[in-house]
């Protein structure tokens, strides 16, 4: 038994103290993962009422109030079909981006007693936090999709699969931006502050409000470009193609679907799929640089 456990100990490599194999070893800490999700979601609800409801309720109060201001107000409705679908769709992209770097970011402050008793991969306080907004997700695209049925929604396979696209861009992302200031947060407090500007932002560096159209006509070429290099405008142009497009009315007569997206717009989607991942590994190598004084830090 002695000898077995030697030979275990040795196949095992040798990493520097308080450093994880990274994003790549979570899988064998599943179970863990899966218990702090449900601490994470205990935690959030303990003393609410309504408790999960509240993903409803703050997209659906957040869809009206921008709907009128935008929709009906500045007039966006009229020139956009649809647009409720258009406005929701763009919406649920975001405020997936927006828990994802918000709960990240936080993570490792919030989860400090167990970072300094125990070592096990910090990775799993941030990626527990996107399964968390991943939970909440959910609801808002139950409510899309019905929404969308309600506008004569009918999607095809690669509507469907745009959509899911959408979910993996946001989610790498989201996710290679949070573990570079979830290990920044640790040393400098101001992370937080600086995440909180870009989810102020986040909602016009994408085409929520307006169309790609817009941004086109108001800036040069290479500008546009490297507006649809941005993984976030992506994201929210998949979800309008896998909700949006599919609606009755979207599609003027004689026309196609791909005149409603921005020029080359399935190169950029493969392009801008590249650049969330070199964020995400990016990320991932700012963290693992980082978290071995986590502890002391904390």
């Amino acid at each position: 038994m002695v000898a077995s456990t030697n030979v275990d100990l040795a196949d095992e490599p040798l990493r520097a103290p308080g450093h994880s194999a990274g994003l790549l070893e979570l899988f064998r800490w599943r179970f863990l993962l899966k218990l702090l999700v449900k601490k994470e979601l205990r935690v959030r609800y303990r003393g609410s009422v309504l408790g999960m409801l509240w993903s409803y309720v703050k997209p659906a109060v957040q869809l009206i109030v921008y709907y009128i201001a935008m929709g009906q107000f500045l007039g966006l409705g009229r020139s956009i079909p649809s647009y409720v679908v258009y406005l929701f769709s763009g919406m649920v992209m975001i405020n997936f981006f927006n828990e994802i770097l918000s709960n990240t970011t936080r993570s490792i402050i919030f989860n400090a007693p167990l970072v300094g008793k125990i070592f096990l991969p910090r990775e799993l306080f941030p990626v527990s936090s996107v399964w968390v907004a991943f939970v909440h997700v959910v609801p808002q695209i139950v409510v899309l999709v019905v929404g969308a049925l309600l506008m004569g929604w009918r999607p095809g396979l690669v509507n469907l699969l745009a959509g899911v696209l959408a979910l993996v861009v946001i989610c790498m992302f989201a996710l290679g931006i949070g573990l570079a200031f979830a290990a920044f947060d640790v040393y400098f407090r101001d992370a937080e502050n600086i995440i909180e500007l870009l989810m102020m932002v986040a909602i016009w560096l994408s085409p929520v409000f307006y169309q790609w159209t817009m941004v086109s006509n108001a800036f040069p070429t290479w500008l546009f470009t490297l507006y649809q290099l941005n993984p976030l405008a992506l994201g929210v142009e998949l979800s309008h193609y896998a909700f949006w497009v599919p609606t009755n009315g979207v599609i003027p007569d004689g026309g196609a679907a791909a005149d409603l997206m921005p020029p080359h717009w399935v190169i950029m989607s493969g392009v801008g799929v590249l650049v969330a991942l070199l964020v995400l590994v990016c990320g991932q190598v700012i963290f693992h640089r980082l978290e071995g004084k986590f502890a002391q830090e904390l």
